[in-house]
């Protein structure tokens, strides 16, 4: 079995224990295990919860005299998708490594009236707008590939914009269109990301307006992400090096609702032997499928820490 970091940057950047810079002396660490009950656990998954595990544990050893910890957020918002049976085993997978969290899981599916009450917040600031355009339109508006990752998003054509200063209609007790946020166009957003650091984006060319809200009356992930967060007071976020135009997005959020941000930690990804990047559809990479192949929780965390500290090695 071979696995190799997607990011050549990422993969040399590896950081394991937070530089006593980074830890707040006045607050404990807060980190979170947020995975998506779409499907089963990959190797993927489970060296990125490793590594946001860890470093609350690391943490917890600083001795700055406060704790480190982090919590368990069951990410299942994508009701076509998410099913009950992934969610059970998605807590025995993460048992199973032998990762734990302070408290009850938290469910994104059960937390709308936050969210719903953060949209409210953006509307009343004006910074955000309706939107009837299909990603079609966006796609083909577009002409030529984006600047973001492959698996981005396009960049929204300015031109479908309302104007700024055009009265918004309300929001409705059910929403049944998408609404965006309108992003600073010109605006360098920047984040020194404590694996591969400083990173930058401008607004409105890298990444543009994007969604907050869906036409099916859900909350997007850039949305509900940057609430729990807050609701939980994550202090770290780690999370795959896949998100961190994401990232640039939840920075607009935190900004937008008077929030201070968290620190963001981007793991490299894993790739298969043909070096396709892991997804849920990898089933020989599997947790369960290695589990049954005889693969112990304490193999996969010491090649896990192997890799760390080979990464650590190369900056």
């Amino acid at each position: 079995m071979r696995v190799e970091s997607t990011n050549p940057k990422l993969a040399s950047r590896l950081i394991l224990n937070p530089p006593p810079s980074t830890l707040n002396s006045a607050a404990a660490y807060r980190g979170r295990l947020a995975p998506s009950p779409t499907g089963y656990l990959h190797l993927g998954h489970a060296r990125t919860f490793w590594i946001a595990w860890e470093r609350a544990r690391a943490a917890r050893s600083a001795g700055s005299g406060h704790g480190g910890g982090v919590v368990l957020r069951n990410d299942d918002l994508d009701r076509a998708r998410c099913r009950p049976e992934f969610v059970a085993a998605m807590i025995e997978d993460l048992r199973w490594l032998g990762l734990t969290w302070e408290e009850p899981m938290i469910s994104q599916s059960e937390r709308t009236p936050l969210y719903r009450s953060a949209l409210g917040r953006l509307h009343a600031l004006g910074v955000i707008f309706p939107c009837s355009r299909s990603r079609r339109d966006v796609l083909e508006a577009a002409g030529a590939p984006h600047e973001g990752a492959a698996n981005d998003e396009p960049v929204y054509p300015k031109e479908f914009r309302p104007a700024a200063d055009a009265a918004l209609p309300p929001l409705g007790e059910r929403i049944t269109t998408n609404w965006r946020f309108r992003v600073p166009d010109g605006e360098t957003i920047a984040f020194d990301d404590r694996c591969a650091g400083a990173q930058r984006a401008e607004a409105g060319r890298d990444f543009g307006d994007f969604v907050v809200w869906r036409k099916d009356d859900t909350p997007s992930y850039q949305l509900a992400t940057v609430v729990d967060d807050l609701a939980c007071g994550i202090t770290e976020v780690v999370r795959g090096a896949d998100l961190v135009m994401s990232t640039f997005r939840q920075l607009l959020l935190f900004r937008a609702l008077g929030a201070a941000a968290p620190g963001f930690y981007h793991a490299p990804l894993l790739r298969d032997e043909s070096g396709e990047r892991l997804a849920k559809r990898h089933d020989a990479l599997a947790l369960r499928t290695l589990r049954a192949q005889g693969v112990t929780p304490e193999s996969l965390r010491a090649q896990f820490s192997r890799e760390l500290a080979e990464g650590a090695g190369k900056k």
